[in-house]
């Protein structure tokens, strides 16, 4: 196998495992808050850490859906924060779920543009995924 394929397993694995990771933390600091919509929260944020494990399975179909967990948690990610800025309440442990946040949405921008190659290929891979018959849309 060549160096290179070995290499990009390699980071397709770490990105995945750094944002499942984060993902995983975040609700951890969620949960520990109490509270319905914090409970809520956390509880997203474990399936979207389940569903980006998920879509690291090598089979067709979840290869050609690989987009929806990645652009569902970076989404989820951005209005949680704006949610935080907007809402409060303000304090250290609170901006410290902001950073990993946003630890999170730089991971999966790099994930996406590692899979995908611009917004324009995750547009078209998108869409292409949704085509009957479609099978895995490939990299730019």
């Amino acid at each position: 196998m060549p160096a290179t394929t070995q290499s990009g397993r390699a980071l397709a694995v770490g990105l995945t495992l750094a944002i499942v990771d984060l993902a995983l933390i975040t609700a951890y600091i969620h949960l520990t808050l109490g509270g319905t919509l914090f409970t809520l929260n956390a509880l997203g944020y474990a399936a979207l850490a389940a569903a980006m494990l998920i879509s690291a399975v090598p089979h067709p179909f979840i290869t050609r859906f690989a987009w929806v967990p990645r652009v569902g948690l970076a989404g989820y990610t951005a209005v949680t924060i704006v949610a935080y800025l907007v809402m409060g309440p303000y304090f250290t442990l609170g901006w410290v779920a902001k950073a990993v946040e946003v630890a999170i949405l730089v991971l999966l921008a790099a994930d996406l543009v590692r899979l995908y190659g611009s917004p324009a290929g995750l547009v078209r891979a998108a869409l292409g995924s949704l085509r009957p018959g479609a099978g895995p849309i490939p990299a730019a």
